[in-house]
């Protein structure tokens, strides 16, 4: 049953009778999923039934508990409050339940790991492969962090890595990977710049090599800029590949300039297939992030391929 605070500030309403658990249960996926759509998704109802019963619910208790957004709902402090209460009790009846479900020799699901492409195939992959032989299956997915972060809501994956620390209430986040940003050419390119004029007149000295980029908004270049060099980045692209990978392949062969995480580029920098044209003191770094829902995972592999990519990262 719920009460008030012990300090005398309003909690949910006492209802009449017991809460059904049913209701519950649906009141905390929308409260985590943010949003009732995304929230029958993940259990398996329709949109009206979740609405009917997250009614029902605010009737019992007497208080609203979602205020309606034209995109989903956002939680009221009564919500907060209900959530908290319930969410450790219904995350381990959700854990028995499904032990009890998969029986003795019944294989857990596969695990759905979703993030930028390039991370994806060069140290996620790597790291998680020895985790087949303890019988672990993974369907990996690549996109874009707010679309991937969209579907870690509506349960669509298990963990989501994010380029971008992840906004608001519904997802639990942690701290994966720092990538460092290099500004670099191929040796060609790096001499007919000349040494160190990058370090001595700025973004001056690459006025006449053309830039290879991710997207034409040139967004990783024009982060460089602003942190090394205190300006906007002018210009447009000679080069757009929407893969860094494939940004990489084009600059080795000397299509001209760009900006990479130095993760990327380690053996082409370390061979002298690529040239760092500056050396700031204090690098752009961008930090990734391990996402996941909130509550234990229903799968025991979703806890093993989450521990496995946190021991990897630091080594990134």
């Amino acid at each position: 049953m719920i009460h008030g605070n012990s300090n005398g500030s309003p909690g949910p309403a006492t209802p009449a009778t017991p809460l059904d658990l049913s209701l519950l249960r649906t009141f905390l996926a929308v409260h985590r999923a943010g949003s009732f759509t995304a929230a029958a998704r993940l259990l398996g109802l329709s949109q009206p039934t979740v609405t009917t019963q997250i009614r029902s619910l605010e009737e019992q208790l007497g208080r609203e508990l979602f205020e309606r957004r034209s995109r989903g709902v956002v939680p009221t402090s009564v919500a907060d409050q209900l959530a908290a209460q319930v969410a450790g009790p219904l995350d381990a009846l959700a854990v028995v339940a499904d032990r009890g479900a998969l029986g003795a020799d019944q294989p857990p699901e596969p695990v759905h790991v979703a993030g930028p492409a390039e991370l994806r195939c060069t140290r996620v992959l790597p790291a998680l492969a020895p985790l087949t032989e303890e019988g672990v299956r993974l369907r990996v997915s690549p996109g874009l962090t707010d679309d991937l972060l969209d579907g870690l809501r509506g349960g669509r994956f298990d963990l989501v890595i994010a380029t971008a620390r992840p906004r608001g209430r519904t997802l639990t986040w942690e701290p994966l990977a720092d990538e460092e940003f290099v500004l670099v050419a191929s040796p060609a390119w790096a001499e007919r710049v000349g040494t160190g004029r990058v370090a001595a007149e700025g973004p001056a000295a690459l006025h006449v090599v053309p830039l290879v980029s991710y997207a034409e908004d040139l967004p990783i270049a024009r982060r460089y800029w602003r942190h090394v060099f205190g300006t906007r980045l002018g210009g447009q692209a000679a080069i757009t590949v929407p893969d860094l990978r494939g940004v990489l392949a084009a600059v080795v062969a000397g299509a001209g300039f760009t900006v990479l995480p130095r993760y990327l580029c380690l053996d082409e920098l370390a061979s002298g297939a690529l040239v760092p044209l500056l050396v700031p003191e204090d690098p752009p770094i961008n930090t990734s992030y391990l996402t996941r829902r909130p509550g234990a995972p229903d799968n025991p592999h979703v806890t093993l391929v989450r521990e496995r990519l946190l021991r990897a990262a630091p080594a990134w």
